[in-house]
């Protein structure tokens, strides 16, 4: 399936009916008088978040989405059918945007909630509308309304409690891979993954827990560089980060860095989120080798380095109960 995180949809609301003017002419019914029917309403345009769907791909072939007209009034009084509203299923975590002025119309994050987008027009109103002492037979009736037209920005960002991110070839998808049942590709060469991974984690109380590896940083990924820039937004919505430093780089301190800087220039509290750092790749280092390495990232990042090996199922353990604690499970 085709990872698609950000589209733009116009949306119609119906239009109302149009009233009319008639009127009652029945054999022994004298002065009948005006009975003009008004237009039915047009119909809304509703998003509602589906957990079935992971993307916007179907927005890639369908933008323009129009609710059903009312319709127009009838003899006797008989007011239009109403127009059917339209329903748009998205993922769970997408914001909606105007996007002529950027305002964020809503955020669909639970299953089933909804965000009415556009109103359908009101019906125009029958010539019996207008009966009065003054006027017996009007003759006046009025148009339907034109219902609402939006363009909007979808943008998804996905609901994961736990973002993995660092340098590509960090072993952030062999991780995800051996913690959950996700299945990434897995290869030894730069930007292996090229969309976020999602995986359950289950916990010590048996519920699970999302964990996203989002595709690898690189200097200047905030500003557009790299893969980073399209999927930083989906750690917005995490609760911690584990950040993986490869163990055998030549400046794991550098590396740190790299993408600490790309987090704060990102801004949206990235650089404040609770972050645990792992060394991976831990079977490739002597063990004298690997505790320098690990201090000196003690020493710069403040706080104590986890070092583990996902491929070789070394330390995950002390990763996870770290993680349960951070989250306060």
């Amino acid at each position: 399936m085709q990872f698609i995180d950000q589209a733009r949809i116009a949306v119609q609301a119906g239009r109302g009916g149009d009233g009319i003017v008639a009127f009652r002419r029945e054999k022994y019914v004298p002065a009948g008088g005006p009975s003009g029917g008004d237009g039915g309403r047009g119909g809304d345009v509703w998003l509602e978040a589906d957990p079935n769907l992971q993307t916007l791909l179907d927005f890639k072939y369908k933008r323009l989405f129009e609710a059903v007209d009312g319709r127009r009034g009838g003899p006797n009084k008989s007011t239009g059918a109403s127009g059917d509203h339209l329903t748009i299923k998205v993922p769970c975590g997408t914001e909606v945007r105007d996007l002529r002025t950027n305002i964020l119309l809503g955020d669909l994050t639970d299953k089933g909630q909804r965000l009415l987008v556009a109103v359908g027009g009101r019906g125009g109103l029958g010539n019996a509308h207008y009966l009065s002492n003054r006027n017996r037979a009007p003759e006046k009736c009025t148009e339907g309304r034109d219902g609402e037209a939006w363009n909007l920005q979808l943008e998804l960002k996905l609901l994961a409690e736990v973002g993995i991110i660092g340098l590509p070839n960090a072993g952030k998808s062999t991780l995800i891979s051996v913690l959950s049942s996700a299945r990434p590709k897995i290869a030894d060469y730069p930007f292996t993954t090229l969309v976020p991974n999602l995986g359950v984690v289950r916990r010590p109380t048996g519920d699970g827990t999302v964990f996203a590896d989002i595709p690898g940083l690189i200097a200047g990924a905030a500003q557009g560089a790299g893969l980073g820039h399209d999927f930083l937004r989906h750690i917005e919505r995490t609760r911690l980060l584990i950040h993986l430093v490869d163990s055998s780089s030549e400046d794991v301190v550098r590396d740190l860095q790299v993408v600490q800087q790309e987090l704060q220039s990102y801004g949206n509290g990235l650089s404040e989120r609770p972050t645990l750092v792992a060394l991976t790749k831990i079977e490739l280092l002597l063990e004298e080798e690997l505790q320098a390495r690990r201090q000196l990232l003690e020493q710069n990042c403040g706080g104590p380095v986890l070092a583990i090996s996902a491929a070789a199922a070394r330390n995950l353990d002390q990763l996870l109960a770290a993680t349960w604690q951070q989250l306060g499970i």
